[in-house]
This record gives structure tokens, C-alpha cells and sequence, in this order.
């Protein structure tokens, strides 16, 4: 089973289609996703942006019924990442795009307002991404400094990794690499799936957690809190790296309360000494995706704050984004050395 456990008796399941385009299928990905989903019915097509870049969908009422898209990554391999992604002082750091969409549906996502469909595209040739790795890799603008490459970043591949084992390959991919940071985020509850695998040094998993309040209003899908802070425990046990993510962080009516007391759970669940660092952020998204997101979502007051447009990217005025992170940097310094907190401003 997925990391996903909410369907609507009106629609089909997930995953009840699998679109294969031409050429994906003689992939072993393909062959093993495939082999996970046999009740799937199977429909080849030529071209994957045939049906995930087709007019006139319906973003809301696919993730109710969400379709699976096995696909061949032609180019764009890894991205330089924006100033919207938090870097946590790599200045080599890039991002990648393994999967397209996410099970999860978060009010605030970028991804409500960038793709025209709900449905999750999975690109099968695995070996062209480590390839492409392997060039940036080498060719680094900061050699004295490691790469840090964010899988995650249009997706949640440890939600799904039950049925695309995409992240044991990358975890692979990082131990023949010792000059590769990989950082994983994720919400997902699934730790169980990688448990098995041994820490691997260069490798940062990193949850995003949200006060309950918060996680039930904005984050649909998603595991609640104490699944996630759950899997947390699990994954410091096992002796892995991890980082955890407040962002972003929610300015809701009381939010320094609400902040406070989810802070001070925090401190009582995890121990201070396996945390590697947490990273701390406000609502920010591309003018362009804004603008979708807000035409595609049912109201919701996320999208209706008083923001400022910053050379392209919506966010909190920047005084007012400053001093909540700020104060949220206050509260955590009780958990963790200010050294290890990195705020995006």
C-alpha cells in the first residue's frame, strides 16, 4: 500500500490506468511498476504530454482519482535550483525531477498553480538521471564543496516508494558518490519502506512538519503529525541524518502560540542530538503559479493574504516574513544550536 489511504467511493481508484509511453515499457522500472499495479489497465500512448498536457482539466477532481504515467526523461535532467528553495549554505545545489506531482494535495504547494493535471508522471530511465548526475558532479563550479541535489522537489518520492523504488535508487546511486549530498523531503509516514537500508553518510531526510492545525487545514493527504514525527524517531534510530523543515510557516490567527506549543512538542519527541539541522520558511510561490493555484482551488485564505510581489515570486512582505521567521528561530534556539537553523527570506 501507498502512504495514501483516502478515495472516494464515486470515483475509480488510484492508479486504475497506467498511460505507458512508447518506448518506457522495456524499462525494468517500467517492468517493475508494472508488476506492483496488475489490476492497473495498462493504455500505451506516444507521447507522455499527450495526456498530462491536454486541455481542459480538472486539477481537484483528478486527485481524487489520480492515474499513473510512465514516461521517458528527454532532457533537463538537473535544475539549478531557485531562490524560492531553501540551500542551507550549499552553493552547489541543484534539484531534480525523478516524478512530476505528488499524492499528497497541499493548499500552499507550488504544484497546484505548475502542471495542468493532477495525474503522476513517473520517468522510468533511471541511468540518464545518475548520468547526468555524474557530469554536474564533475563539473562544479565550487570543487572544495559537495553537490547538494534535491530529489524531492516536484513530488514526495518516499510516499510513493511502495510502488516506484525510486528512492533506494538514488540512495544507491549516493554511496558510489561521497562527493553527492542528497536531500530527500519528504511528509510521507513511509520510513518502513527504506528501513531495511543502512545511513548513508551523504544523505539528509528531510521532514517538513506542521503544527496539527496546520496539517489539517492546508496539508490534505498528507500523515498527520504523529505519523510523521513517527517516522522521525524511526529514521534517527536507524542512525540517519535528518533535518527538519517548518515551511512554510502559517502566520494563522494565535500562530505564535500554535508555533510555541508545536515547538516544544518537537523538543519532547525528537532528541535534540539527531537532528541535523531545521530549516525554516515562509509561503512563497511563482507570480505565474499563484495565479493558477488561486483560479484552481476552492477558496482558502492562503491565497489571500496581503503579499508582495518580489521580482517574480508572491510572499509575505519581507519585514513581516523576517520577524516570524525570526521568532520562530527564537523558540528553536531551545531546541538546537542557532548554527544549525537556516531561515528563507
Amino acid at each position: 500500500m501507498t502512504d495514501l489511504s483516502r478515495l472516494s467511493n464515486s470515483f475509480l481508484p488510484d492508479f486504475s490506468h497506467i498511460y505507458v509511453e512508447e518506448g518506457a515499457k522495456d524499462f525494468p522500472m517500467a517492468k517493475d511498476i508494472l508488476k506492483r499495479l496488475p489490476n492497473a489497465e495498462v493504455i500505451p500512448v506516444q507521447d507522455y504530454k499527450s495526456v498530462f498536457n491536454r486541455s481542459g482539466q480538472d486539477f481537484q477532481a483528478q486527485k481524487k482519482s489520480m492515474k499513473l504515467i510512465l514516461a521517458l526523461k528527454k532532457d533537463g535532467f538537473l535544475y539549478k535550483a531557485t531562490d524560492v528553495v531553501q540551500d542551507a549554505g550549499f552553493q552547489n545545489f541543484y534539484y531534480t525531477t525523478p516524478m512530476l506531482n505528488c499524492l499528497y494535495n497541499c493548499r500552499y504547494c507550488f504544484l497546484q498553480g505548475m502542471y495542468p493535471s493532477a495525474n503522476l508522471v513517473v520517468f522510468v530511465n533511471d541511468s540518464d538521471f545518475f548520468d547526468a548526475a555524474r557530469r554536474e558532479l564533475d563539473s562544479r563550479a565550487v570543487k572544495d564543496e559537495p553537490l547538494l541535489l534535491s530529489i524531492s522537489y516536484s513530488t514526495d518520492l518516499l510516499a510513493f516508494e511502495n510502488i516506484v523504488p525510486w528512492t533506494r535508487k538514488w540512495i544507491d546511486f549516493c554511496k558510489t558518490n561521497p562527493d553527492l549530498m542528497l536531500e530527500i523531503r519528504t511528509k510521507s509516514a513511509l520510513f518502513s519502506a527504506i528501513d531495511d537500508v543502512r545511513p548513508v553518510d551523504n544523505i539528509i531526510l528531510a521532514w517538513t512538519l506542521s503544527p496539527n492545525i496546520i496539517a489539517n487545514a492546508y496539508e490534505w493527504d498528507a500523515p498527520p503529525l504523529a505519523r510523521r514525527l513517527k517516522a522521525v524517531k524511526e529514521a534517527i534510530a536507524k542512525g540517519w541524518k535528518v533535518r527538519l523543515c517548518l515551511d512554510p510557516v502559517i502566520p494563522i490567527p494565535d500562530w505564535e502560540h500554535v508555533y510555541a506549543e508545536f515547538i516544544q512538542m518537537i523538543s519532547k519527541e525528537i532528541p535534540a542530538e539527531g537532528i541535523r539541522d531545521i530549516t525554516v520558511g515562509t509561503f512563497r510561490m511563482g507570480r505565474d503559479f499563484f495565479k493558477r493555484a488561486r483560479k484552481r482551488l476552492p477558496p482558502s485564505d492562503v491565497y489571500y493574504q496581503d503579499y508582495e510581489d518580489r521580482d517574480g515570486v508572491i510572499s509575505l512582505p519581507k519585514n513581516e516574513s523576517a520577524a516570524i521567521a525570526e521568532k520562530i528561530k527564537g523558540q528553536l534556539t531551545d531546541i538546537i544550536d542557532e548554527n544549525k537553523i537556516s531561515i528563507w527570506n
